[in-house]
């Protein structure tokens, strides 16, 4: 049996950042190796994550990352704001946030399976919920590559409460670098943020979400008494009002009302001389 040290106990500790008499055990059990303890005691957080993992995780941060033409968002939960705002889960965050931006990850199941320090994103994060004491969760995952000219822009409200990132392309780098374009973009993921906008426009909104909104708006009409016969002529209204409502350019734009998003983006490129369009955008909320 090897001889356990106060130092060995202290390294381990510094480590792990386990208990003493936790390091203490690991040690005694795994014979003084110092990898082995790590070990063991990564697979004994696991087990105390997994008594957490009934708890409900809906604090945290939204997080973007952009680098010229590649952009990344995502989302890491846990049960306090308190936590949420301590340099453990922060700097925890900003680790994982690398790790995904060096990768090819593109989507949520991809980027839970992204190396970092001998295991997966998703291991390593069960593994930290010991350490910092809560539950916690990888929600979220969105990735924009720009091929082109244009730009990827984010933006992150209310301390990472609220997150956006946008893809915007145009014809020329004149414009791409142009003032003019960077703050349509900064004020698009603004207006992102402050209305929730659910599609980029009409054609990319989710069929199911329109038919399960037309089904209420018929049987509302018929609720107040219009007669069948009108509904045809009723319901292209409410649709049309439903996509001013849901999809981002038909939005007014939020510091300026007098215009659309659309007429926005128009406005703009008649300006720098080119054509610019919104291609996609992600706006996450904190435990939505």
């Amino acid at each position: 049996m090897a001889e356990i040290t106060a130092q060995m106990v202290k390294e381990l500790r510094v480590k792990t950042d386990a208990g003493m008499m936790d390091c203490k055990k690991a040690l005694i059990e795994c014979d003084g190796n110092m990898d082995e303890a790590v070990k063991y005691l990564r697979e004994k957080g696991i087990a105390k994550a997994a008594k957490k993992a009934d708890r409900e995780a809906k604090e945290g941060v939204v997080t973007t990352i952009v680098e010229g033409n590649d952009g990344i968002i995502f989302e890491i939960n846990c049960e306090t704001d308190f936590c949420s705002k301590g340099d453990k889960f922060r700097n925890l965050v900003a680790e994982i946030g690398a790790a995904l931006k060096a990768s090819a990850a593109k989507t949520l199941e991809e980027a839970l399976n992204v190396a970092i320090n001998g295991t997966t994103v998703e291991k390593y994060l069960a593994e930290q919920c010991a350490a910092i004491g809560e539950n916690m969760k990888f929600r979220k995952f969105g990735r924009y590559t720009l091929n082109g000219e244009g730009s990827i822009v984010s933006y992150i409200h209310m301390g990472g409460k609220v997150g956006v990132l946008l893809q915007a392309t145009c014809g020329n780098a004149a414009t791409a670098a142009s003032e003019a374009f960077q703050t349509m973009c900064k004020d698009v993921t603004l207006h992102i943020a402050a209305c929730a906008p659910k599609s980029v426009d009409s054609s990319s909104l989710d069929p199911a979400f329109v038919a399960e909104e037309q089904e209420i708006a018929k049987a509302q009409l018929i609720a107040e008494g219009k007669p069948e016969a009108l509904l045809e002529k009723i319901l292209p209204g409410k649709l049309r009002a439903l996509y001013k409502q849901s999809c981002l350019m038909s939005q007014e734009f939020v510091k300026d009302p007098s215009v659309t998003v659309e007429k926005l983006v128009a406005n703009t490129g008649k300006e720098l001389g080119d054509t610019i369009t919104i291609v996609a955008f992600e706006r996450f909320q904190l435990g939505a």
